[in-house]
């Protein structure tokens, strides 16, 4: 988003910005944190901290009910918001700093054998429930397809799989973060650190709700978006930019972002390749790291991808599809891009209709 800066302050003039002040308004939600929402939009909430095996502190939300006191208002379900350690929600941890190098050594491995397990339980703990339903986007589909098909004890525990924008392999992806994987580790580290990716900045902030609030940037704003994740103009609310860019880049690791760029060189979904055979036996008592074979998980999936994904690509979901053992639905949706599945104008009819069908007919096994 950076890139944005030099444009927006040549035509940020002094002059310029009586002259687009009357077209720009900030929705208050571009300030707000997730508790804040909720309430912002009439909802009650609860939040949780989720501690896990080994230290990580995350957040965790809940909308319990409807609008007002009703429980029998809206769908008339109980709603978690899970978050995965390290992003903007989740920067806490029993015994380590977030300044050290030491509490970012994390990737999709420890999301699906720490995270996931330890926010599940404590959803089906406070609900009293038995079993849930998970829907999951993007990174978090991968890391459920990990978990579930790794950990059978855990799988028992959820209804039906929601994965939105699947991504388990990433080997024909489009997306610009693709031109990470051409640089070695030692590159990406001088560039980076080995410490936090892409967290939001003031920057970031700034021109999200001073300069994208303003109509005449928002083809600019738009279509950094789309860069990112494929093109849908039509699909996308621009008065809600600033709030979508305000609140976005919530950050993860370095040693993350390895991981994706290994999953794309190597076109397969595996654990973290430490660096060096004497690395990868002390942690997985084997010289390379281990391929996660997801056709061992038997949780009834439902699936939807997007034909403009530039994230999830149409070749990589169709060599997912026959893996999924227990597929009960799939839906691609052609005129979709990355985002479209949570800003999509049209999710609701698109996905969400369905998507709440299906958990009324599972609600009754």
């Amino acid at each position: 988003m950076r890139w944005l800066l030099a444009a927006a302050w040549c035509m940020l003039l002094p002059g310029s910005i009586h002259s687009y002040k009357q077209e720009s308004i900030t929705n208050p939600e571009a300030y707000m944190n997730i508790s804040q929402i909720i309430s912002y939009w009439g909802y009650p909430y609860e939040k949780y901290d989720v501690v896990t095996e080994d230290g990580y502190i995350l957040g965790t939300y809940r909308i319990p009910h409807g609008k007002g006191c009703s429980r029998k208002t809206d769908a008339g379900y109980d709603v978690w918001l899970g978050n995965s350690r390290g992003n903007t929600w989740s920067r806490k941890h029993l015994r380590l700093s977030p300044k050290s190098p030491q509490y970012w050594a994390f990737s999709l491995d420890e999301m699906a054998k720490y995270d996931l397990p330890a926010t599940i339980n404590l959803i089906l703990e406070k609900s009293g429930q038995k079993q849930l339903f998970y829907v999951g986007h993007s990174q978090g589909t991968t890391i459920a397809f990990i978990a579930f098909s790794t950990n059978p004890e855990l799988a028992k525990k959820i209804k039906v799989f929601f994965a939105l924008a699947p991504v388990v392999t990433v080997k024909y992806t489009r997306s610009p973060m693709k031109k990470l994987t051409a640089l070695s580790r030692q590159a990406v580290k001088v560039l980076f650190g080995d410490k936090m990716f892409s967290s939001h900045t003031l920057l970031e902030q700034f021109i999200a709700t001073k300069v994208c609030n303003h109509k005449i940037f928002h083809p600019m704003c738009s279509n950094f978006m789309f860069s990112l994740s494929g093109f849908d103009r039509q699909n996308l609310n621009m008065s809600r930019l600033d709030v979508y860019l305000a609140q976005s880049q919530a950050g993860t690791s370095v040693q993350n972002m390895l991981h994706w760029a290994q999953a794309v060189n190597s076109g397969r979904l595996q654990a973290f390749d430490w660096g060096n055979a004497n690395q990868n036996m002390m942690h997985f008592n084997q010289l390379t790291p281990p391929v996660y074979n997801i056709t061992k998980m038997r949780v009834p999936t439902a699936m939807w991808s997007g034909g403009q994904d530039v994230v999830a690509d149409a070749q990589d979901t169709k060599d997912l599809l026959p893996k999924v053992a227990n597929l009960i639905y799939y839906k691609e949706i052609p005129h979709y891009n990355h985002l479209d599945f949570y800003l999509g104008q049209d999710a609701p009819w698109e996905i969400y209709q369905d998507l709440i069908r299906m958990m009324e007919e599972y609600s009754q096994n």
